[in-house]
């Protein structure tokens, strides 16, 4: 089980970051993830390993003014 943006979520078929993102149907490139206290790289999305517990933040980009 992993937490995201506070809510708990099933880790069944997420194995990494990009996973998790795919998953949500979230653009890399239009978002930040923190995940347990650290702020990722995009380039470490694809190689950073979920396990259960971990604890995710998901700050999507909008435009506008």
């Amino acid at each position: 089980m992993l937490q995201v943006n506070g809510q708990p979520m099933d880790r069944q078929g997420l194995n990494t970051v990009a996973d998790l993102l795919d998953k949500q149907g979230w653009k890399a490139a239009q978002v930040a993830v923190e995940h347990n206290g650290a702020i990722l790289k995009r380039e470490d999305f694809s190689t950073t390993v979920l396990s259960d517990g971990d604890k995710l933040e998901v700050v999507r980009f909008v435009g506008g003014g």
